[in-house]
């Protein structure tokens, strides 16, 4: 499912605090409260011009060991779905060190394994910034990184309205759920949103599995070698439903585990290490890889 929001429709969803974080300015200062006015004039400005774009789709969904499977699906006549091709895995990492609360966790681990009772169901969603011609500052540094933040933040409000309306209408796994764009922030919300990138899924080479599901180009975006998505503000990532699903750090990955994730990825350590923050080498204790 495809859906446009422009300004007007995310203009609650907006996380500010992000938006101060990447500048680095506290909200309440001085320049903080000028910075906010400086942004909410250039949204007003570029509102004719911009346009967040959305996917997602809700697939049945199963875990086997470290490995999320999905389904794809095609609808028919009598408005149930079925499925399309093979199953898909997405390889996941798991914590070597146990958490706070003493387990070494993996995103499979909220999704059911198939012989469970009942079929399980996960989203995989991207969301994309488009910005028009009218919205070009080339002689202007402040307002075009201003725009660059603001076009992230926008980005994230998009998937912020749609993991809402995914809750609510399409999933409707929360039809009743009622949240303050405070609370939504807070991610007081059901299930979670866990981007590529974050700590708990961090290869950001998952873009290219996740491209090929739900077809980023439909929304306009691109992926270069290094799985990084063009136009820069754009986020991609999972919807889980669990109530117990919460954010967790996979942390440093070492060798034995690399080399158990790449065979599941069907390629070589070596190819994957550009796409992983963190991976412990035999020769130094932590080597740093490029990422997103």
């Amino acid at each position: 499912m495809r859906r446009n929001y422009h300004i007007s429709d995310l203009a609650e969803y907006i996380n500010w605090a992000y938006f101060f974080h990447a500048w680095s300015v506290p909200a309440t200062s001085e320049e903080g409260i000028r910075l906010q006015e400086d942004a909410q004039r250039l949204l007003h400005h570029i509102r004719p011009y911009v346009v967040v774009k959305t996917v997602v789709d809700i697939l049945p969904a199963w875990s086997e060991g470290d490995d999320i499977v999905v389904q794809k699906t095609i609808p028919c006549e009598c408005g149930q779905s079925h499925p399309y091709g093979d199953p898909v895995h997405i390889p996941m990492l798991r914590q070597q060190r146990p958490g706070k609360d003493g387990l070494c966790l993996c995103l499979s681990d909220f999704i059911r394994p198939r012989q469970a009772l009942k079929t399980d169901k996960m989203g995989i969603f991207a969301t994309s910034t488009s910005i028009g011609a009218g919205c070009t500052f080339p002689n202007d540094d402040y307002n075009k990184m201003l725009l660059q933040t603001l076009a992230d933040r926008l980005a994230e409000a998009g998937a912020e309205r749609l993991h809402e309306k995914v809750r609510k209408h399409i999933w409707g796994y929360a039809p009743n759920e009622q949240l303050t764009p405070a609370e939504l922030h807070q991610e007081q919300f059901q299930g979670i949103r866990p981007a590529v990138g974050y700590p708990c899924m961090p290869d950001v080479s998952i873009n290219f599995v996740l491209d090929e599901l739900i077809g980023f180009q439909s929304i306009g975006v691109t992926l270069t070698s290094s799985a990084m998505m063009q136009p820069h503000a754009s986020v991609s990532g999972l919807m889980i439903s669990l109530p117990q699903a919460h954010y967790f750090s996979v942390g440093e990955i070492g060798e034995e585990q690399l080399a158990d994730y790449a065979q599941r990825r069907h390629t070589t350590p070596d190819k994957l290490r550009p796409f992983i923050p963190k991976v412990k080498s035999e020769e130094s204790k932590l080597l740093l890889t490029p990422c997103c």
